[in-house]
């Protein structure tokens, strides 16, 4: 067998794969996927750090320097991260000087 032929039969040889694939990918069925939920939830009580949040969004850069809003974005960041929120220091008895 020559260099031509052997050429010969390999082209023959891939187009009958690719026919073979194209004709299998066209019968193939379509999955039609199914519709998304788009429902949102609603929380049964209201959120007082969404409030917040909302009332920091509108200072806009002001909000920057709000005390208020520093403390409720590091309480957003601490719910959104998992990591339980610092514990404020217990104020000393007053029966340790006794």
């Amino acid at each position: 067998m020559d260099g031509k032929m052997l050429a010969r039969l390999g082209a023959v040889v891939f187009v009958a794969v690719a026919i073979t694939a194209t004709a299998i990918e066209m019968t193939r069925k379509e999955e039609v996927p199914a519709p998304a939920s788009t429902r949102q939830l609603q929380p049964s009580t209201p959120d007082p750090l969404r409030a917040g949040q909302r009332r920091c969004q509108q200072l806009g850069e002001a909000a920057t320097r709000d005390a208020e809003c520093l403390g409720i974005w590091a309480e957003s960041r601490d719910r959104f991260l998992g990591t339980p929120s610092p514990v404020t220091p217990a104020a000393p008895h007053q029966d340790e000087g006794q």
